[in-house]
C-alpha cells in the first residue's frame, strides 16, 4: 500500500497475514496515513469498502480526516482503480512477494 497525493507519497507499506480492522489502524492508519494526511492541508482520503477498511476501529479514526465514499459497484468511477489498472500493465511478473515488492517500488 502507499499513501499518494499532490505529486508525493509515502514509503511502500508491505502487510503479511490478515488485514483486521485494529492492524489496519494499528500499522497503517496511525503511522502512515495520518501523518501523510496531516501533512497536507484539504486531503481527501480515499480507500475502497474491504471489511478492515469499513471496522468501527477505523472508522473512528478516519473522522479526524475529509474522506471521499467509495463508488457502489462501480468500478470505472473509482479513481484508483485507474491507477491500479497502469501500475498491473507496468509490473513484471514476479514469482515470489519480495520480487513483488521489489517490481513494485521500482514501478512506482
Amino acid at each position: 500500500m502507499w499513501v499518494t497525493g499532490y505529486d508525493s507519497r509515502s514509503t511502500l507499506i508491505v502487510m503479511r497475514g490478515t488485514l483486521t480492522g485494529q492492524r489496519y489502524v494499528d500499522d497503517i492508519l496511525r503511522p502512515h496515513v495520518g501523518p501523510f494526511l496531516n501533512s497536507l492541508p484539504g486531503a481527501i482520503f480515499q480507500q475502497d469498502s474491504a471489511r478492515p477498511h469499513t471496522a468501527t476501529v477505523a472508522q473512528d479514526v478516519l473522522r479526524h480526516f475529509q474522506t471521499l465514499s467509495w463508488p457502489t459497484c462501480s468500478p470505472d468511477t473509482s479513481p484508483v482503480e485507474h491507477v491500479w489498472d497502469q501500475l498491473k500493465r507496468q509490473m513484471p511478473r514476479c514469482d515470489s512477494v519480495h520480487d513483488l515488492e521489489l517490481a513494485a517500488q521500482e514501478t512506482i
